[in-house]
């Protein structure tokens, strides 16, 4: 039964990866930073079956033990269905968020996590991080088709995460550090992307599987380097990594571009592309102060709070 019938809100931060990319599904150490800019779910009880979900992407009207399918709203509604078995009446559920949809800042990921977390306190009265994790992890796999989950960490723990898919490793880094974000102009989705590479690989096996390695080894050094508090070895994993991305084909010229303009600043201590790749962000560890850089900054500020209860 749930513990209330009055509201309660959760919220979660948005994501960027920051090393780590493709060779994550495979395995290897990846490197995430909460970012802060935050989904906000609001969940409100019903006293009949009806489930209503409105947000900025539209709104939604289903039964709990009718789903269905709305594509804009997959996450919400797939979060909805990890935890359809304990819920015992409809409900409302209001979505804000501080993150464009159309910038990679994980806000799928932070809407699955608030929207997860705020399920379990109506229906246990709390959540538990490792609950949480679980689930969206679940839920990304099963709407995505593939996902490292490494989104869903960050926006779960907040801060800077060490992170590894199989076996599955998750552990808060002790700093933080700004960094800046520059959108290229377009954004290939996720799964789209990641065909593309192992479409690639496939081709090239061997090769990319010591691509994978090195950059394994770049988002290990790169904990390491955080663990100390060793920001330029940080920035230098950061510049090897864009390179080993080049390599197995999902940069473009815009992001070169972009990338190689954040290293000719004097604040800025490494870039690279962040997230999948073929358009989307690239991301500098440190600030742009120059007047006329050439795109427009996005200063990221690492989120030291993940999912949290707001309201209840």
């Amino acid at each position: 039964m749930p513990t209330t019938s009055m509201p309660l809100s959760t919220s979660a931060p948005g994501s960027l990866m920051l090393l780590g990319e493709h060779a994550v599904l495979h395995g290897r150490q990846a490197v995430v930073a909460a970012v802060a800019r935050r989904v906000r779910v609001r969940l409100a009880p019903r006293e009949d079956d009806e489930i209503h979900v409105q947000s900025a992407l539209g709104e939604f009207v289903t039964r709990r033990t009718q789903l269905g399918a709305h594509a804009p709203l997959r996450f919400v509604l797939g979060a909805i269905e990890e935890r359809a078995a304990s819920l015992p009446a409809g409900f409302e559920l209001a979505i804000e968020s501080d993150i464009s949809e159309k910038i990679g800042f994980g806000s799928s990921a932070a809407v699955t996590v608030a929207t997860l977390a705020a399920l379990h306190v109506w229906t246990t009265g709390a959540f538990r991080v490792e609950d949480v994790l679980r689930d969206g992890l679940r839920v990304v796999r099963r709407v995505q088709g593939v996902g490292s989950g490494a989104d869903i960490a960050a926006s779960t723990y907040g801060g800077i995460v060490a992170y590894r898919a199989q076996p599955l490793e998750v552990r808060r880094l002790a700093a933080a550090h700004p960094f800046v974000a520059v959108y290229s102009g377009s954004k290939m989705p996720t799964p789209d992307v990641i065909r593309f590479v192992e479409s690639r690989r496939s081709v090239h096996p061997g090769l990319f599987e010591r691509a994978y390695d090195l950059i394994g080894d770049c988002a290990v050094a790169a904990v390491q380097a955080i663990d100390r508090g060793d920001w330029a070895t940080l920035g230098v994993m950061m510049n090897l990594n864009h390179g080993l991305m080049d390599a197995i084909g999902v940069s473009n010229q815009a992001l070169s571009s972009i990338v190689y303009a954040l290293r000719a600043e004097p604040g800025v201590l490494g870039s690279k592309i962040s997230g999948s790749g073929l358009g989307d962000c690239a991301i500098g560890l440190g600030t742009v102060t120059r007047q006329g850089f050439p795109y427009p900054v996005m200063p990221v500020e690492v989120a030291q709070q993940g999912v949290v209860i707001e309201a209840h």
